[in-house]
């Protein structure tokens, strides 16, 4: 085996490589991301955080498995998985044999509308994000049994149709796959012959991050200005490998994470509660101080692309709307709910701005820019 350095900016540049040979992804950022992705599963103890990489597409034969074969063969102790039990992945994440690279194709079978909410395996997603995170779990028979926690950290890619719960959507890299259109022309896949390439490098990625360690581990990076929070933590280990490997990598993950973080911020309403919140601000109570229960529903039917004319089979109903708004409460610290509202033909139950205005400061996006132009100054004679 070679001892000579590696080049890691040119190493990167071959798995990017590689992965074009097969994959066509929607965007020259996703190269960048699941590149620097393939790589840190190779450091995770570096790391306080693992990102989920998520390739979604709305529809089947959009490349998505392929997309997590090729990861698959660049990533170190790979599991396939396929409608995997929460309780195999957390006792493979903590068997003695090391931790694996865990890639779970079809997820939407898991978590998709007609397979309801799997709190298992959500909790083990979202729990082996972050290199603290364990599953507990009882041990034992009868009443000997014990509460023993088990590891859960380890690096996940999935892959399925539509969306994935919005806890673990959060703490991933989404890849918004796509079919191929006529003219994007990809190179067969066989395995016999191309895993063994993609095996050479991955052995060249590990011996590549061994040597790099001291420069990522616990290591922070500068993230790109607006980057905070949860994405921050999807983000640090990405930046990280990046800056480790140098050349022209640190500036492509940094452009690479503000267009993905910022497609997720368009793409993702948030939580049906901030969808909520987010369509009375803009769309509902825009500029109306107050409005009657009925006239807030009657609107929220009529949104476009909105969920509220079909909830699980039929329209949001004030009952449901008092639920959802119920969870927020005012500047005054109470609950949002509907209040006395006089109309002409008497009182009606409703809902005032003033209440909603502190949740939307805490949690919806900015409101959307004023289509309206700004007023030409006024003539040189006018003015004081």
């Amino acid at each position: 085996m070679s001892t000579e350095p590696i080049d890691g900016a040119a190493l990167l540049d071959e798995v990017e490589a590689f992965h074009r040979r097969f994959n066509v992804f929607p965007t020259e950022a996703a190269y960048v991301a699941v590149t620097l992705w393939d790589a840190h599963a190779h450091l995770l103890d570096c790391f306080d955080s693992t990102p989920r990489l998520a390739f979604l597409s709305p529809e089947p034969g959009s490349g998505k498995t392929r997309a997590l074969e090729i990861v698959e063969i660049l990533v170190p102790q790979p599991m396939m998985a396929v409608n995997a039990s929460a309780a195999a992945l957390f006792r493979a994440a903590s068997g003695a044999e090391g931790r694996p690279t865990i890639l779970f194709d079809e997820i939407d079978t898991v978590f998709g509308p007609k397979a309801g909410d799997n709190e298992e395996l959500r909790g083990f997603l979202n729990a082996g994000h972050r290199r603290s995170g364990v599953t507990y779990r009882c041990v034992g028979d009868g009443a000997t049994q014990n509460v023993v926690a088990f590891p859960s950290y380890c690096a996940v890619a999935m892959g399925g149709l539509g969306h994935l719960p919005d806890t673990i959507l959060t703490r991933s890299v989404i890849i918004r796959m796509r079919r191929r259109a006529r003219n994007e022309k990809v190179e067969p896949f066989r395995a016999r012959v191309h895993e063994k390439q993609g095996h050479a490098l991955r052995d060249r990625l590990a011996r590549w991050t061994e040597a790099a360690r001291p420069l990522v581990d616990g290591v922070f990076p500068e993230m790109p200005e607006g980057v905070t929070d949860r994405p921050a933590d999807v983000w640090e280990p990405l930046i990280a490998v990046a800056d480790a490997a140098g050349g022209a990598w640190p500036a492509r993950a940094r452009a690479a994470c503000l267009e993905l973080v910022n497609a997720s911020k368009t793409d993702d309403k948030g939580s049906i509660g901030i969808r909520l919140l987010t369509d009375l601000r803009d769309h509902v109570l825009n500029g109306i101080d107050r409005l009657p229960t009925v006239a807030i529903l009657e609107r929220l039917h009529s949104l476009d692309e909105a969920p509220w004319a079909d909830m699980g089979g039929k329209p949001l109903d004030a009952r449901g709307l008092s639920k959802l708004l119920r969870q927020y409460v005012t500047a005054d610290n109470e609950p949002v709910a509907a209040r006395n509202i006089k109309t002409g033909g008497g009182v009606l139950k409703g809902y005032y701005a003033a209440d909603l205005s502190d949740a939307w400061a805490r949690y919806c996006p900015p409101p959307p820019e004023s289509p309206l132009l700004p007023l030409p100054p006024l003539p040189a004679s006018s003015q004081p």
